[in-house]
Parts: structure tokens; sequence; C-alpha cells
């Protein structure tokens, strides 16, 4: 049976820039940070994001967070 170690997370902040004039098409801008604690919670990352947005020029569309697993078989 195979087995998941999570090594590594990120945080992506999804802003909305506006739509584009030749496509009419919604623009995202995005902004990752990486070295985020693999146990954080959804709840810690949330507010951390939070915080960040108000540093923005533009308005949060979305929250993402990814993780990074090793795959291996179990001894």
């Amino acid at each position: 049976m195979a087995q998941a170690e999570l090594y590594s997370s990120s945080l992506r902040l999804v802003l909305d820039d506006g739509i584009d004039v030749e496509t009419g098409k919604q623009v995202y801008k995005r902004k990752s940070f990486r070295n985020v604690k693999p146990d954080a919670t959804a709840d810690q990352l949330f507010a951390v994001a939070n915080a960040m947005v108000e540093l923005q020029e533009r308005e949060l569309y979305d929250i993402e967070r990814k993780d990074s697993s090793y795959i291996t078989e179990e001894a």
C-alpha cells in the first residue's frame, strides 16, 4: 500500500484585475507565497491571506493552497 508524506505547502492569492478590453473576459493576477508550514490549518492560512489582501491594490477573488507530497510504498 502506498502512503503520502506532505513536504511543502504554498499559499496563493487570486486577485481580480478587471475585464480585458479586447476579449471581455475577467482577468486575474496571482501572488504566491512559498514555504508555508505544511501543518498550518485552513483557518490560519485564511487569516494570513486576509491580512495580506489589505496590502494589495486589487480585490481578492480566491485563496488557494497547494500541497506537495512524496508518494512512496509502505515498508
